[in-house]
Formats: C-alpha cells, sequence, structure tokens
C-alpha cells in the first residue's frame, strides 16, 4: 500500500514538474535585432522581447508603447509595432487575434516594403486558417482565410511563405467544396435535380482541385438524367469530364459506358490530369486511427484528404444560372453568348460620376418622362403666358385674353408638367433652365391671381354703382292737386 502511494506521489511530481517547465519554458521571438548596442530605444526593445518570449504580453506592449511614443525617429520604431502584433498573436484568443489581425494590417499598411509585410500577411491568413470550422458550419472563416491566402499570393508572390500559403489555399477551398457538395446531395435527395445540378456543376467548375470531383460530376450527370431527354447534352459533358480529368477515378470506366450508350464520343485520358491524379494517390496521407475516433467531436476540419499539388483557383466563386432556366428568361451571355449558365448578374449597373458639369448640362430624366415603346417621348407644347387685362377694362380679363378659364387656374398651371424646353424645341431643358421655367410660371400665376382680384373688385364697384343709380330712377311721383282738372 505504502509503495504505492510512493509511486503515485512521484507520478504526480513528475507531472507537476513537466507542466511547470513548460511554463517557464522560453519561446525565442522570431524577429530579434541582433545590434549590440546600449541605446535607451534598443533596451526598452529587448526588455519588451524578453517579457513575450517569457508570456508577459500586456508588459511587453507598455513598454513598446513608451518606446514608441518617446522615441519617434528611432530605427526600431517598424520592430516595434510589429513586436505588437505578435505579442497580440502569441496571447492568442478570439480577442487576441482579433487586435493582431489590426496590428498586422496597420504594419502592411505602413511598412509594405519590408521583408517583415509578407510575414505580417502569412500570420494573418495562419489564424484565419487555424479558426476555420468543418464543412457542414459557419464558413466565414474560410472565406477570409482564402481571401487573405490569395492576398498573400498577389502581393508577394516571391516570399518564403507562398507555398505554405497556397497549401492553406488548397486545404481551405477542399472544405469550401465539400461543402457545396453536401448541399448539392442534399437537394438530390429531396428530389430538387435542378437546384442539385447546379450546384455540382458550379463545385466543378470553381474548385478543379477538389478531392471528390469526380463523385459530384456522377451525382451531376444524375441530377440531369432525372431532368429529362432535353438535358442529355449536360449529362453528357458530366461524363466527358470525367473520362478526360479524372482517368483513375472509380466512375471513370463506367463514365465510358455511358457515353458508349449515348452514342456519344468518348474522349482520351488528359495526361496532366492523370500525372496530377497518380501523384496524389501516392502522396495522399491517411488518418490515424485515434484522428479518425476524435474526428466527430473536433472543431476543425479534416484536410488529409486535400490536393498537394495543383494551381488553387484565384478567381472569387460566382453560381451559374441552372440550365433549367429558359434562355428567355436569362440574361444574355457577354461576347454573343447564349445567356445559359452564365453568371452575369442583372443589366442595372453602378458607376460614379466624375463630372460635375452633367448637372447643368444632363436632361433631367424625371420631368421628361420614359419614352414609349418603339418610340420618343410625346413633346408638350409650351407655356402660353396669360394676358394681363388693360387698366379700366371692362368683362371678365380671362375671357378678354382669349385664353381657356380652366388653363389659366393657377392652381392648374402649378400641377402641369413643365415642357421640354420653353423655345418649342425638341431639345431637352437642363436644370437650370427648368427652374428658371417654373420660377417664370409661379410669377405668372402670381399676376393672374393679382389681375382677378382686381377685376373682381372693379366689377363689384360698377355693380354697386348700378344698384345705386337703377334705385334713385324708380323713385314714386307726388300725385296732381286735386281741381286742376
Amino acid at each position: 500500500m505504502v509503495r504505492n502511494a510512493i509511486r503515485y506521489s512521484a507520478l504526480l511530481g513528475a507531472v507537476a514538474a513537466l507542466l511547470f517547465s513548460t511554463a517557464c519554458r522560453k519561446h525565442k521571438y522570431e524577429n530579434p535585432i541582433t545590434k549590440d548596442t546600449q541605446q535607451p530605444d534598443k533596451v526598452l526593445f529587448d526588455t519588451a522581447i524578453d517579457d513575450i518570449e517569457h508570456g508577459r504580453y500586456e508588459r511587453a506592449r507598455l513598454t513598446l508603447q513608451t518606446l514608441m511614443n518617446t522615441y519617434d525617429t528611432s530605427e526600431y520604431l517598424a520592430k516595434a509595432k510589429l513586436a505588437v502584433a505578435d505579442s497580440w498573436y502569441r496571447e492568442g484568443g478570439a480577442h487576441g487575434l482579433a487586435q493582431a489581425e489590426a496590428e498586422y494590417k496597420d504594419f502592411i499598411l505602413f511598412y509594405h516594403n519590408m521583408e517583415e509585410a509578407a510575414e505580417a500577411q502569412a500570420k494573418i491568413c495562419k489564424m484565419q486558417y487555424q479558426q476555420m470550422d468543418k464543412a457542414d458550419r459557419d464558413p466565414i472563416h474560410a472565406y477570409r482565410a482564402q481571401e487573405e491566402c490569395k492576398t498573400l499570393l498577389t502581393d508577394f508572390p516571391n516570399s518564403k511563405f507562398a507555398p505554405d500559403a497556397q497549401q492553406y489555399l488548397r486545404n481551405v477551398q477542399e472544405v469550401l467544396a465539400e461543402e457545396e457538395f453536401k448541399v448539392g446531395t442534399w437537394y438530390q435527395h429531396k428530389g430538387s435535380f435542378p437546384a442539385s445540378a447546379n450546384r455540382f456543376q458550379g463545385l466543378t467548375d470553381q474548385y478543379p482541385l477538389y478531392s471528390r470531383g469526380a463523385d459530384a460530376l456522377w451525382s451531376e450527370a444524375e441530377s440531369y438524367q432525372h431532368m429529362g431527354d432535353n438535358f442529355e447534352p449536360q449529362q453528357a459533358a458530366a461524363y466527358t469530364k470525367i473520362v478526360r480529368d479524372f482517368p483513375l477515378s472509380s466512375h471513370a470506366d463506367d463514365a465510358k459506358a455511358k457515353l458508349e450508350a449515348m452514342k456519344r464520343p468518348v474522349p482520351a485520358a488528359d495526361p496532366a490530369a492523370y500525372a496530377r491524379e497518380k501523384y496524389e494517390m501516392d502522396n495522399r496521407s491517411k488518418r490515424s486511427l485515434i484522428s479518425k475516433a476524435w474526428g466527430p467531436f473536433a472543431s476543425h476540419p479534416d484536410t488529409t484528404q486535400a490536393a498537394k499539388s495543383g494551381t488553387p483557383t484565384m478567381a472569387a466563386f460566382k453560381p451559374g444560372i441552372p440550365y433549367s432556366v429558359p434562355q428567355s428568361a436569362a440574361p444574355a451571355a457577354p461576347n454573343g453568348g447564349t445567356g445559359t449558365n452564365v453568371s452575369t448578374g442583372s443589366d442595372v449597373t453602378v458607376s460614379t460620376v466624375n463630372n460635375t458639369t452633367l448637372l447643368d448640362s444632363a436632361p433631367d430624366a424625371r420631368a421628361n418622362g420614359a419614352p414609349a415603346a418603339g418610340g420618343t417621348a410625346p413633346q408638350t407644347n409650351p407655356a402660353t403666358p396669360a394676358a394681363v387685362p388693360a387698366k379700366g377694362g371692362t368683362g371678365n380679363p380671362v375671357e378678354a385674353a382669349g385664353t381657356n378659364p380652366a388653363a389659366t387656374n393657377p392652381a392648374d398651371a402649378a400641377m402641369k408638367p413643365l415642357p421640354q424646353n420653353h423655345t418649342g424645341n425638341a431639345k431637352p431643358l437642363t436644370l437650370k433652365q427648368q427652374q428658371r421655367l417654373m420660377l417664370k410660371q409661379q410669377e405668372q400665376a402670381k399676376k393672374m391671381q393679382a389681375a382677378q382680384k382686381k377685376a373682381a373688385e372693379e366689377q363689384a364697384k360698377k355693380d354697386a354703382k348700378k344698384k345705386k343709380k337703377d334705385g334713385s330712377d324708380q323713385t314714386p311721383t307726388a300725385p296732381a292737386a286735386p281741381g286742376k282738372q
């Protein structure tokens, strides 16, 4: 009994010592300054690096911030900014990685020509890659990792981090392709064959290095077969691609038989595709027993089946239009194409107008109206200015002007649409011309109101005088005196 207790105590002591040694072990910093000097800024930098190597990240960042604020012209300023980002990267966690990415991007922005800029971009790519989830979960980090790795390969193609970034990109696209394969399989089991065929076709076109590309093409052909004889050309195209690009797959012989039964030409295997597939089969790593057992509980995806060679796709993923969509409903393809299964988007475009004079010279589409089908918009007659009656005139001034009373109502004039040109020609009006015309019409409406009011007052005065005169003319006369017959 005592012997077992001693054994357990010794085992626990060994485990504790191992953990303590691991915690106190010094993790060497990747970008130290080897210059031997006792300058104050160099002393601060060395102190901060020692704190980073021993896990005192907050203390190291305070020291580095003191260096950058005190010695703003120091030759170690760029190294200090990079060390701040490295401290967040080593600290880890969601908050630490987010802060590290922001610091790395600032470093790349200000010191793009330094060698460490490529390393900063590589660490951003690696951070997003390490946070990537499985294919059946949120793919946000997979898409972020894909974009960051593409940025590294585009901006720093000759750096020593480019090969690793290229492999990261293959692994990421393997996960994204697996996600599309799962969605297409779900549509196929549901019976939505147009949706499944479109998913599988987009998958094989966008991710040609996918390890299950032959399975996706076979499922695509099956979906088109369920859609009817009208989609036999698409079905034959999927079989042809299997025979040509995946000659070593298990579906190659069946695809040849299908093409022969459909009386379609059977292509020869592509030598480059054959060599690539042979290389992948010889160098594909196998999962260990522990990895297979832990797989359902792991949060990170399995990328052992990802391609080890070939150039990953650099273009963004654009799902195509299903072949079941009629050509009349599909947008027109560029360069005179058929418009089927082409992701051209809508015909509405957005662009920035840099010419500020267009506001004064270009016509206003709101006032001119839309043209009729097969013709141009009807032209409106220019506005006829209302005539103002002369002072002391009689009768209705509107009738004296010889115009329609309803057309000269100020309210109707305000609601009347603006003509295209106040001069009567067919040239569209500019915005300033329309504003001047509107002001002119408002002034005419005010003058008309004043004229109508003045005419109404004069007419009222005349009616009052006439009424008074008629009353005086009808005064009764006195009767004649009696006796004067």
